[in-house]
């Protein structure tokens, strides 16, 4: 085997390479990182030519970045979580094992479950696979154990620091990198339905860590911990107007407010999983004679949040 001999040059082909990638991949923030690796050496050379072409690229990167801030154009990707179920079809490395994938720009739900069902049932057989389409917990004993199950079900990144918020922040740069820990709801009553009247709506937060950080070489990677956490109706009523506000404070301070879209956010069209408006969490949770039902604070909460609206 020849020896490969390392050097100062090989080491500055990689970084350039890396650049080069980078740039591909609408990761413009991480040019600054590795130009500073890459500036040394040619000043050390009296490269100017080649100082010269490194910041005009670290220019047109930097207005790249401000552009995208900007329009919120940029789309860093989509992840789903993925579960297998079925000891007859999926190995021990999947088997009641849960992944993060990674699809790329604005991936759909639709999309990748159709995508996943293809591959496996060329590898299982047509017909063996079943999608489940929801993210509500998975009974086993309720399983055909000839079939092969798939349950895809979209979450929100979570970064380490920054509270999970909407996919409107896909195309954030601080909510795509470096992450490795996930979020996603299921809604739910305690009569056993998915859905019901505000006072009755209650929210199942499921925090999902994985044991790798993405971007990573793979597009999957195993989910490593798991916690879930309950929201009580008033706590999903707060939970969802302070979201509400959030996103409104977004569109209007934007340096180009989006009036289409801010239109849409007044009207009240735009909602999340548990779907319900100011008004019938006004009802349902500030009457006088049913907020002594509910917690002072959580109440207090609530009224701080509607007076921001």
């Amino acid at each position: 085997m020849t020896d490969i001999h390392y050097n100062e040059q090989a080491l500055l082909d990689q970084l350039m390479l890396c650049t080069e990638y980078v740039d591909r991949a609408e990761r413009y923030e991480l040019l600054g990182p590795i130009y500073r690796l890459i500036i040394p050496i040619y000043e050390r050379r009296k490269d100017y030519q080649a100082l010269l072409t490194s910041y005009q690229h670290l220019t047109k990167a930097y207005a790249k970045v401000i552009e995208v801030t900007n329009s919120g154009k940029r789309l860093l990707g989509r992840y789903y979580r993925v579960a297998f179920f079925g000891k007859a079809h999926f190995g021990e490395d999947e088997e009641g094992i849960d992944f993060i994938y990674k699809e790329p720009k604005l991936t759909s739900l639709s999309e990748i479950s159709e995508k996943l069902q293809q591959f496996y049932e060329q590898k299982l057989g047509l017909g063996c696979v079943k999608m489940i389409m929801d993210s509500a917990p998975v009974n086993r004993d309720e399983l055909d154990t000839k079939l092969a199950y798939i349950q895809v079900t979209w979450v929100r990144a979570a970064p380490e620091g920054m509270l999970a918020c909407s996919s409107s922040a896909e195309g954030s740069f601080e909510r795509a990198h470096n992450i490795r820990r996930f979020v996603f709801e299921t809604p739910f009553t305690r009569d056993g339905a998915a859905r019901g009247p505000v006072h009755h709506q209650r929210l199942r937060l499921t925090h999902l860590t994985v044991e790798n950080w993405f971007p990573y070489v793979k597009r999957r990677i195993p989910v490593s911990e798991c916690q879930v956490e309950e929201k009580s109706p008033i706590e999903v009523a707060v939970a969802e107007m302070e979201s509400q506000v959030n996103e409104l404070n977004e569109i209007v301070h934007a340096k180009t407010p989006d009036l289409k879209k801010l239109q849409l956010r007044l009207q009240g069209s735009v909602c999340v999983q548990v779907n319900a408006g100011p008004i019938a969490y006004a009802n349902a949770f500030l009457d006088p004679t049913l907020a002594p039902m509910y917690p002072d604070d959580l109440v207090d909460k609530l009224k701080t949040t509607f007076k921001q609206v």
